[in-house]
């Protein structure tokens, strides 16, 4: 069971919530806004090599920023999952409570501070 009380995972329940509609809304308006930008690149059909770079690169920061929102709405559905069942502010590796501060700082956090730290060593970019 989760070592937090029910007013704090009622908090934090909220703030999970709160957050993925959020993401949900920025997602949805950078998916319209880069239609709109790609539309009217079709229509103002560019022909420059400058804009034609612009257009793509802009392109590739709509989609990193969706990348990066997705993967934080992964994080609050597992979040609100772990919640749901009982076991939010419980490290998935090792079981042992995450502190209180780490969850304040990152709600969705799924580890404690050594077990993620452990976890990036592997992941972490050359």
């Amino acid at each position: 069971d989760s070592p937090l009380t029910r007013s704090q995972l009622e908090a934090f329940e909220t703030t999970l919530s709160r957050r993925l509609a959020q993401l949900r809304d920025e997602v949805r308006a950078t998916i319209e806004r880069s239609g709109d930008e790609r539309a009217q690149s079709v229509a103002d059909q560019v022909t420059d090599l400058k804009d034609t770079a612009f257009a793509s690169m802009a392109a590739d920061l709509d989609l990193a920023d969706i990348e990066r929102d997705a993967t934080e709405i992964r994080d609050i559905d597992a979040a609100l999952t772990r919640l749901a069942e009982g076991h939010f502010g419980i490290c998935v590796d090792c079981g042992d409570a995450i502190p209180a501060a780490r969850l304040n700082a990152y709600p969705s956090a799924a580890r404690c501070v050594a077990c993620q730290e452990q976890f990036e060593r592997p992941h972490a970019p050359a």
